[in-house]
């Protein structure tokens, strides 16, 4: 684009754009009704400028600026001098110019599309099919009339163009359609009615015409290079003198309906290896059914309360932002990402010194790590392998302490599933294993309430306990003694029995 006609846009982004565009729309209205020219009082009265209208001197300074840009054009108004001293002074009439024209063309042009829906359209398709047949008929004559020919031939393509037109904008925009991650329920399931009927409709339509329309354009197919040759001679007929002359533009004129009818046929019949772009049409708009399927899918997983990563992060950086000091937060951090020492993982197996697994890095002896290991990710000791080291003890030593620990789980699952109701405030101290059990039933049926007053009835997670917890008055209270500290919160009435599954 040239620098003269890039200024014709440079209205659009100037300080004072918006005055700009209500001024060319006064002119672009205009001209659709066939005025020639227009005074800048005419441009102040029928502009749409809002409650505050701009005064004269203000619009006499924009159509001249817009003069300057190259999107109006001037000339002496001498109408209306009564006097010699009128005569002399400058009034000015002002119409588009050739590339004002053009520029409102192309943002009419602009905001049609962005408006423009995208639609699959079953009328389309009959008109296509009617104006087909009607062709065939001219084509079976020895002498067709030409003038009805190029009626129908103009019908036809803009119906096709504004069929593929849409086609396009429907394949392009079938994912953003039904993206419905955000929407309500009822919405969904009006919108996946009245989608899924439209697209069975469009389908069923397309079946049933797209045959006989791949017949007629067969039918077409000989007689079609001598139909639209006539169209062209007849077209050329009124074509402006140049300097190629008409004789130029016959044939440009041809090659131009035979482009368009190439693309008309590649629609509806196979063209080589490439499949019909009807087909494409068709396959894109039934996978357009699983999309909407999965994405009411994707909201039903959302509204289940299943987990979902984002809201995850979201509520780890809300916990990181409350904590008190950094201690807190390094103990968050570590509990969230598991981020524990390794000293199990030995580099230096000729290294007798057993260390915990949980001795802190800083509190433990630095380990010798070979620069290979850095350089290449791997690290061959030069001197032999150590023997391997016996576990038999570390594995009794850990089994009893499994047993000792699932002893102590049933001995508390035993003295709190009584299927006894007891309230919280009633029990005063608890141990270790009986309060860890507490808590993962408190949490098993926290899970399940639906509001803070309502009574809860559940299983646990492992299906071993039925719980009932049923929340008392607000003003009640219970406090909870364990070995290192207290729990305290609402009373509530427990009641635990064991389920059939239970050992």
């Amino acid at each position: 684009m040239q620098e003269e006609e890039a200024l014709l846009f440079r209205h659009v982004s100037a300080d004072r754009g918006i005055l700009y565009r209500q001024i060319l729309d006064v002119f672009a209205s205009a001209r659709r009704q066939f005025r020639l020219q227009l005074r800048p009082d005419d441009v102040l009265s029928e502009g749409a400028y809002g409650p505050l209208p701009p005064s004269l001197e203000d619009l006499n300074q924009a159509l001249t600026q817009l003069t300057t840009w190259g999107n109006l054009e001037t000339q002496a108004d001498m109408s209306r001098a009564s006097s010699l001293s009128m005569f002399y002074r400058t009034r000015l009439l002002y119409r588009l110019s050739k590339g004002g024209e053009a520029v409102e063309t192309s943002l009419e042009t602009f905001q049609q599309a962005m408006k423009r829906k995208a639609e699959l359209q079953t009328v389309a398709l009959d008109d296509i099919a009617t104006s087909l047949q009607a062709l065939v008929l001219l084509a079976k004559v020895s002498e067709p009339d030409v003038a009805k020919v190029h009626e129908l031939l103009r019908d036809l393509m803009q119906r096709f163009e504004d069929l593929a037109e849409n086609a396009r904008g429907f394949m392009a925009s079938v994912t953003r359609g039904i993206e419905l991650r955000h929407a309500e329920m009822s919405t969904v399931i009006r919108y996946k009615k009245s989608f899924i009927e439209y697209i069975e409709r469009f389908i069923g339509d397309f079946v049933r015409r797209s045959d006989s329309i791949g017949k007629a354009v067969t039918e077409l197919e000989p007689a079609m290079n001598d139909l639209l040759w006539r169209v062209a001679q007849r077209e050329a007929f009124d074509a402006a003198p140049t300097e190629e002359g008409r004789a130029e533009a016959g044939p440009l004129r041809w090659r131009s309906w035979r482009d368009r009818w190439k693309g008309l046929r590649g629609w509806f019949l196979q063209t080589g290896n490439e499949p019909p772009q009807a087909e494409l049409l068709r396959g894109r708009a039934r996978s357009a059914i699983p999309q909407l399927l999965g994405a009411i899918s994707t909201l039903n997983e959302r509204r289940s309360g299943r987990s979902d990563r984002s809201a995850d992060f979201r509520m780890l950086a809300h916990w990181f932002a409350t904590c008190e000091d950094d201690s807190q937060a390094h103990r968050l951090a570590r509990a969230a990402f598991a981020l524990n020492p390794a000293r199990h993982f030995s580099l230096n197996p000729s290294n007798g010194d057993d260390v915990s697994a949980s001795t802190p890095w800083a509190s433990a002896p630095p380990l010798a790590i070979h620069p290979r290991l850095r350089q290449y990710g791997e690290a061959t000791p030069r001197a032999p392998l150590g023997r391997v080291r016996d576990r038999s003890e570390d594995r009794a030593r850990l089994q009893a302490y499994v047993t000792e620990e699932a002893r102590q789980v049933e001995a508390a699952r035993a003295r709190l599933a009584t299927a006894k109701p007891f309230r919280l405030s009633e029990v005063g101290t608890w141990e270790k294993q009986e309060f860890d059990l507490f808590l993962a039933i408190l949490s098993d049926a926290l899970a399940n309430q639906k509001s803070p007053n309502a009574t809860v009835e559940c299983q646990t997670g492992d299906g071993l306990l039925r719980i009932r917890l049923e929340p008392l008055d607000d003003s009640t209270r219970a406090v909870i003694d364990m070995p290192n500290g207290s729990f305290s919160g609402r009373d509530h009435i427990l009641t635990i029995n064991p389920t059939d599954d239970a050992p």
